[in-house]
C-alpha cells in the first residue's frame, strides 16, 4: 500500500540523528507494540517464502529453469528469465551468516562479484526477516564507508534497543551469481520484487507506516 501525503515512509520510521543534519525532525519514540507489529507485517509476506524453501528438494536439476518454488503469478507468460528463476532458487538461510563488521577482518572471507543479503532474527518470530538485498563487484569492499542501508540498520537497532528488543543482524553473500554487472543487477531486482526487503529504496513505499501518525 502506498503512503498517503504527509505520512512517514518506512525510511522515516527508523530516522535518527545519524542520518545527518539535513534529516527531518525526529518522530516520537516508537512503542514496543508498534515495532513488533511492523516486524509481523513483514514476516507475513516473507515467512511463506522461507517455508517453501524448507519444503523444496535439497538439490535442483541444474538444467531445470523452473523449480517447484516458482509462483506462476509472477510470470504470466510461463517463460521466466534466468534471473527470476535464480531468485526463486536462492535460499538466504543456505548462505553463511557473517557479522556486519566482517569488513574489519584482516582478510575478507569473500572476494569478487556477489549478491548480498542482510537479515534480522527476531526472537519472537519463527523465521528471520530479510531487510536488504544488494549487489557488488567487490564483495570485500562494498560494506566499507558510507552506505544508506547501514544508517537504516543502525537506526533500526537503536529503535529496538529502546524498547528492550534485540536486533540480531547478519549479512550473507552469494558469490556464485553472475559476474556480468547487468545480469547481476537484474538478479538483485528479481530478489527485491520477490522478498520486498524494506530497506531497499524500491520497496520503502510498500512498508509505509502509520505509527507516528497514530500516536496521540
Amino acid at each position: 500500500m502506498s503512503s498517503s501525503a504527509g505520512q512517514p515512509r518506512q525510511g522515516d520510521l527508523f530516522a535518527t540523528a545519524a542520518l545527518g543534519p539535513a534529516a527531518a525532525p525526529l518522530p516520537p519514540p516508537l512503542l514496543r507494540s508498534q515495532l513488533l507489529a511492523w516486524q509481523a507485517r513483514l514476516a507475513a509476506h516473507q515467512a511463506p517464502l522461507f517455508q517453501r524453501r524448507r519444503d523444496a528438494p535439497a538439490q535442483l536439476d541444474q538444467g531445470q529453469l523452473l523449480d517447484p518454488l516458482m509462483d506462476p503469478s509472477l510470470d504470466p507468460l510461463g517463460d521466466p528469465s534466468p534471473q527470476l528463476a535464480a531468485a526463486w532458487r536462492l535460499d538466504p538461510l543456505g548462505l553463511e551468516a557473517q557479522s556486519l563488521s566482517f569488513w574489519r577482518w584482516p582478510s575478507a572471507p569473500q572476494q569478487g562479484a556477489a549478491i548480498y543479503l542482510v537479515l534480522d532474527r527476531p526472537a519472537q518470530l519463527p523465521d528471520p526477516l530479510l531487510l536488504y538485498v544488494g549487489e557488488t563487484g567487490r564483495a570485500d569492499r562494498r560494506w566499507k564507508g558510507d552506505h544508506d542501508c547501514k544508517s537504516y540498520l543502525a537506526a533500526y537497532s537503536e529503535s529496538l534497543g529502546k524498547v528492550d528488543l534485540a536486533a540480531r543482524l547478519s549479512i550473507r553473500f552469494w558469490c556464485d551469481g553472475p559476474s556480468d554487472l547487468r545480469q547481476r543487477r537484474q538478479l538483485e531486482q528479481a530478489l527485491i520484487r520477490l522478498w520486498l526487503p524494506p530497506f531497499n529504496k524500491e520497496t520503502r513505499g510498500r512498508w509505509a507506516t502509520p505509527f507516528t501518525a497514530d500516536l496521540a
